[in-house]
């Protein structure tokens, strides 16, 4: 995909995000529908969660949580919403939803600490969007929530250790009345993947 296109996606998602936020003030709603129609559009015919989706995941994400900041909304609210529309996007185009989930949580953590804002809350409100976004389409909400934590906690570790403690503290336990279980993959089992 031409670095230009991609530039386009994350640009046109965060203007579509700051008008609806200016329009309704429901940065949610906002979240699910730029996301839902973004990716259920550019993932058609892309089944598994490759380099180019994985792209398109972050620069959508990126665009979402940008335009959150820049109004001055809950960044929570927004990765809540941000996941909800790639379950919706990846049910619409077949998309392997649970590897879209962990790679959006970590879209969500990335794209938050770029922002300045709050990691932790951003984390847990992917986590929470997992589980709405799974009871919506008839999936495991355990599973779900799982592959957000997952994502999440992943990728905070490229932040730092201080925040990886801080995210895995808040997307495990149980969030939504659903216990959250972080999958870590244990020594061994990546050396047997290889």
């Amino acid at each position: 995909m031409a670095e230009q296109e991609k530039g386009g996606i994350l640009e046109t998602v965060k203007e579509g995000v700051v008008s609806a936020v200016r329009g309704v003030g429901d940065v949610a709603s906002a979240a699910v529908d730029a996301v839902s129609g973004t990716l259920g559009t550019a993932l058609k015919g892309v089944h598994g969660v490759t380099g180019e989706a994985t792209a398109l995941i972050f620069d959508t994400v990126r665009g979402v949580i940008q335009g959150a900041a820049d109004t001055g909304q809950d960044l929570a609210k927004a990765a809540r919403g941000i996941v909800v529309g790639v379950v919706r996007a990846t049910r619409e185009t077949g998309t392997e939803t649970m590897g879209a989930i962990s790679t959006t949580a970590g879209a969500v953590v990335k794209s938050t600490s770029e922002v300045g804002g709050d990691v932790v809350g951003a984390a847990r409100g992917a986590v929470e969007g997992a589980i709405e976004g799974a009871k919506e389409a008839g999936l495991s909400v355990e599973e779900a929530a799982s592959a957000a934590a997952t994502g999440a906690v992943k990728t905070a570790g490229e932040l730092g250790s201080a925040a990886v403690a801080q995210v895995r503290n808040a997307v495990t336990g149980t969030i939504s009345g659903v216990k959250v279980i972080l999958r870590e993959p244990f020594k061994g089992e990546e050396e047997e993947k290889k």
